[in-house]
């Protein structure tokens, strides 16, 4: 309607400046006064006439002056007769130069036509912009069930390959491996082998699970179509199987190929779950797909790879052999591979001489791979703010902080009372945690605001950690309880603050995980208690099944509470066996906001074993 619209308005602004234009030209012209045929007799003998032309019924008189007469005649009747009869002589009439013109020229033509047919014209080239306008929507609406996979050209400049992928050595082998089926088929087909259908990337957000997809499109060397499952679902029923058909359609023709879905789990979801039974849009899009993987009809030549953070959610039917014939567990990098991707994100970067990937490494447990590209990207904003020439330990150092907490709020103001509070509170957690033997070392004692917390206390493994134990567990809670312990032991019962908030919370998260999921538990026994299942209703995560009892669902509330109690009592003597310590913490951090790894340890001494 917008467009049919437009069109009108253009057409009436074309009309209006036409006939601007024919109104300009004719008034650059001295319109002539029109008479009667007894004044042009008259003129003529008074021998005020130049000439008279004479066309058909029309007479143009052009006098002596200059000035111009139009006057019109009787059809039939010849002009010398009519003005013989109104007195003129035969010699009057010959001064006057009376002349006769015929005009059958390209002129009189195009005079007499152009009135008629320049709106005709218009208006068909109107039409004809219009009917192209709706044959284009004509064509979109007949393509909207095609698919908008897009082919990766593999001859771009930036070409991702394998060696740009750092660590997942165990995920890149058998991604090699879908290469070389492609590459020398035949190594395999003579023992028998047949190339896998489907290859399945999982892992956690950031992990690189597209990266990976993207250096397989520079390794393999055929084409590479990528579509998102998301582009498949469309609100008119049938479009996502459709698309699914011709996407596969386009990918037979050029194989052998490889076909790449990003979030799979947007169509891939286990069927029956949703709310439109069988008619569910992505229902029949899923039934599309994975009758195109392993249907009635052959499918060679095609690998399809699919990514997705959920494969919990995935049905059955797509993960059996036959179609996703792999599944490819994409983890989180361990030091020795934050370290290599570091090295690769720092390659385009200048960094000080005394920066150790090691040591960020070391600082980083659980980061993605993209959270160490963010980490680097954010350290080089900070040093180019800072009008630095290269990248150091300091900006590193932040752009952890940041990554982890977010930004400082150093515009957000404390009183002396909060900030002597938020110093004790943090210098709580960090002597706690470095007195005991299976906490992890103390990195890093801030009271500087950032995110929603108002100071923070970093700890972090030397070493990347599979496991956990109980002491480990029970340390932890002891930890977790230092501030609320440090501000009850120095500021008293009645200025226990809010601050505390977030680590009761992280302490009884910590005593429940211990007693209902690992069985860490004397009281209990070694056994696990309640069922975690998706709930696909009402946008809630997950839900928790009861398989216990009231009787003890009581035992396990009272035994989270003695794990937490016992993990206050003693912090709370830590803390008070080492008030002297605490205080000169608590100083420092008032005087320097921050201090660092090295600079605690040389005010607390070095952590030693209980």
């Amino acid at each position: 309607m917008r467009t049919f619209l437009k069109n009108i308005g253009i057409f009436v602004v074309a009309m209006i400046l036409l006939a601007l234009i024919a109104q300009g030209v004719r008034s650059t012209k001295q319109a002539p006064t029109e008479v009667g045929l007894s004044d042009v007799a008259a003129a003529i003998e008074k021998n005020e006439v130049q000439k008279i032309e004479v066309n058909d019924v029309n007479l143009t008189v052009t006098k002596r002056d200059g000035s111009a007469l139009v006057s019109r005649k009787e059809p039939g009747d010849s002009l010398p007769t009519v003005l013989r009869a109104m007195g003129v002589t035969p010699e009057q009439l010959q001064a006057a130069n009376l002349s006769v013109t015929d005009q059958h020229g390209w002129e009189y033509w195009f005079g007499m036509l152009m009135p008629i047919f320049a709106p005709i014209v218009l208006i068909g080239v109107l039409f004809y912009y219009m009917a192209r306008q709706v044959s284009g929507a004509n064509n979109r609406a007949m393509g909207f069930g095609q698919a908008a996979g897009k082919e990766m050209d593999i001859d771009e400049k930036v070409k991702v390959t394998f060696d740009d992928v750092a660590g997942m050595k165990e995920s890149k082998e058998e991604l090699k491996e879908i290469v070389e089926f492609l590459k020398t088929p035949e190594k395999f087909s003579n023992l028998g082998a047949k190339t896998p259908k489907g290859v399945l990337l999982m892992g956690s957000p950031g992990t690189g699970k597209t990266l990976l997809a993207r250096a397989v499109a520079g390794e393999a060397g055929v084409p590479f179509l990528h579509m998102s499952g998301s582009e498949f679902v469309e609100m008119f029923v049938g479009v996502g199987a459709s698309r699914v058909r011709d996407l596969f359609g386009r990918a037979k023709k050029m194989a052998p190929a490889i076909i790449f879905i990003d979030e799979i789990d947007a169509v891939g979801r286990r069927r029956g779950s949703g709310m439109g039974g069988s008619h569910d849009e992505r229902e029949q899009t899923l039934n599309q797909i994975l009758v195109e993987m392993d249907g009635f009809q052959p499918n060679g030549g095609l690998i399809v790879i699919a990514a997705t953070n959920r494969p919990d959610v995935l049905d059955p039917a797509l993960l059996r052999p036959g179609r996703f014939d792999r599944r490819v567990t994409v983890s989180l990098p361990d030091i020795n591979e934050r370290e290599a991707i570091l090295g690769i994100h720092a390659k385009n970067k200048p960094l000080d001489a005394d920066v150790s990937l090691r040591n960020i490494a070391e600082r980083t447990p659980g980061f993605t791979g993209a959270d160490l590209a963010n980490l680097l990207n954010e350290a080089a904003i900070l040093t180019a703010r800072r009008a630095k020439k290269s990248v150091g330990v300091t900006e590193i150092l932040e752009s952890v902080d940041k990554v982890i907490l977010g930004p400082e709020r150093r515009s957000h103001v404390f009183s002396e009372q909060e900030r002597k509070m938020t110093a004790y509170h943090e210098g709580g957690h960090a002597l706690v945690g470095h007195l005991l033997k299976y906490s992890d070392p103390i990195r890093k004692v801030s009271i500087i605001s950032r995110g929603h917390a108002g100071g923070y206390t970093l700890k972090m493994p030397t070493e990347d950690k599979h496991y956990h134990t109980r002491a480990e567990f029970y340390d932890d809670l002891a930890v977790a309880m230092g501030g609320y312990a440090a501000e009850k032991l120095i500021f008293g019962d009645d200025m226990i603050s809010t601050g505390p908030s977030s680590d009761l919370r992280s302490a009884t998260q910590i005593a429940k995980d211990a007693v209902m999921r690992y069985g860490m538990s004397d009281s209990l026994g070694a056994r696990t208690f309640g069922e975690t299942e998706e709930a696909m209703f009402m946008g809630r995560g997950s839900m928790e099944a009861r398989d216990y009892s009231e009787k003890t669902a009581e035992a396990i509330d009272a035994e989270v509470v003695r794990l937490v109690e016992d993990a206050r009592r003693r912090a709370v003597e830590i803390l008070t066996t080492h008030r002297a310590v605490l205080d000169k913490i608590a100083d420092h951090l008032l005087a320097k906001e921050t201090l660092e790894e090295e600079e605690f340890v040389a005010l607390v001494g070095v952590k030693k074993a209980e």
